[in-house]
């Protein structure tokens, strides 16, 4: 099964709304530390689009050498940093419980957009 427009769309809508949670986690606290975890989702791919040519498939995968797997830690480091940064932000009292909390959701988003993005391009055949 290829990606549709309508699942084109629907991972769009996930990725935006992720972004203005993100936003949101700013303005509604008039506090704009929280946009910090935001440089972790511009980190995130970079090792899967320098080490692994681009594709997701090779995090999935037990084969590999150092490469792959300084691209596979690199892409979980940056993923705990996501979730750590609003934790240790709000630990420095320099955000509100509630930004950490729209953080969180935020982030989850994101990640269920990257996972139904990583499903939908497994199943799509060249």
């Amino acid at each position: 099964m290829a990606m549709t427009i309508e699942g084109l769309a629907g991972l769009a809508f996930m990725f935006s709304s992720s972004i203005l949670l993100q936003i949101l986690a700013c303005a509604l606290y008039n506090n704009w530390w929280p946009m910090l975890s935001a440089l972790m989702y511009v980190v995130v791919p970079m090792p899967c689009l320098f080490f692994g040519g681009g594709s997701t498939q090779f995090l999935i995968s037990r084969d590999g050498g150092g490469w792959m797997d300084a691209a596979k830690f690199l892409t979980g480091a940056s993923a705990v940093g996501s979730i750590a940064i609003p934790i240790i932000l709000r630990h420095a009292d320099l955000i509100q419980t509630g930004a950490m909390f729209i953080e969180f959701v935020s982030f989850f988003i994101f990640v269920c957009t990257v996972m139904c993005y990583h499903h939908a391009s497994l199943d799509d055949e060249w």
